[in-house]
């Protein structure tokens, strides 16, 4: 069994404890539609390191140096270094019980989708059905010649760059910087974010363009933001309704035990 302990402060006159989990499991239960958007922060239980962090990749690599599509065009090689090392750190990884949690409140019907930043596939190794990858995914890779997929756990990567069988190098299926995020993602994740009544944000400090504007469009059509974060953020005092401040997989095995306490019959998403 996980335990957890809870690091209480306060918020807008309010103890994080038991009064906002609950007040957050009723807007929830009385909400039509309910949205996830996570990132790099659900997954740091997982062992995978926020990029940004100290003891993330861009530490070891300069990102303009070898995260740009440019660099990957000019030297595909040397990227793939930088990618080999990134795949080792993906293949560890499992979902923890922030993962989890989400995709159980899909199972109950109180949630409609993930809105993620992350291309680890958690959320879908966790049981999730509906996530909108905004910035791809490293299950894939890509030719960038013919556009062939292939299944990135059966590409050996002993020789580097991997190559397709029209000889055209692969590259891994997820936005690097320089390039427009997926157009069928980008506009399923604002569909979500303008329609849903609750947008919980999980593991985000919300700085990276365009992915930041989701929780604005949701603010703005009225929804109420929910923060889960170990600690404030530039959503905190202009864009979340309150913030629910400890690690990931604490807060949601919370608010799930919560809602599972709730006698409400389950809700169909629309």
């Amino acid at each position: 069994m996980i335990e957890y302990s809870i690091n209480f402060f306060r918020f807008q006159g309010e103890s994080m404890s038991e009064n906002l989990i609950s007040k957050t499991a009723q807007i929830i239960l009385r909400a039509k539609k309910v949205v996830a958007f996570t990132g790099a922060g659900i997954s740091v239980e997982s062992g995978i390191p926020d990029f940004r962090g100290p003891s993330g990749l861009w530490e070891k690599y300069d990102p303009m140096e070898y995260a740009t599509i440019e660099a990957f065009h000019a030297n595909p090689k040397k990227v793939w270094n930088m990618l080999k090392d990134m795949a080792v750190l993906l293949e560890r990884s499992r979902p923890n019980p922030a993962h989890h949690a989400l995709a159980r409140l899909e199972a109950m019907g109180l949630l409609s989708s993930v809105i993620t930043q992350n291309i680890d596939y958690l959320h879908q190794e966790a049981g999730s059905k509906r996530v909108i990858e905004f910035h791809g995914s490293s299950k894939n890779l890509v030719c960038i010649l013919c556009g062939q997929s292939y299944d990135r756990s059966k590409v050996k990567l002993d020789s580097l760059p991997p190559k397709c069988s029209c000889s055209g190098v692969l590259k891994p299926n997820f936005v690097f910087f320089g390039e427009p995020i997926p157009w069928g993602a980008h506009l399923e994740a604002k569909e979500e974010a303008a329609s849903c009544e609750v947008m919980l944000v999980v593991g985000t400090s919300a700085v990276v363009s365009p992915a930041c504007d989701l929780p604005i469009i949701a603010k703005r059509r009225g929804a109420t933001i929910v923060e889960l974060n170990i600690e404030e953020t530039q959503l905190t005092h202009y864009i979340s309704s309150w913030l629910l401040k400890g690690s990931a997989s604490e807060i949601l095995t919370l608010l799930l035990r919560e809602l599972g306490s709730s006698d409400r019959p389950r809700v169909e998403m629309v």
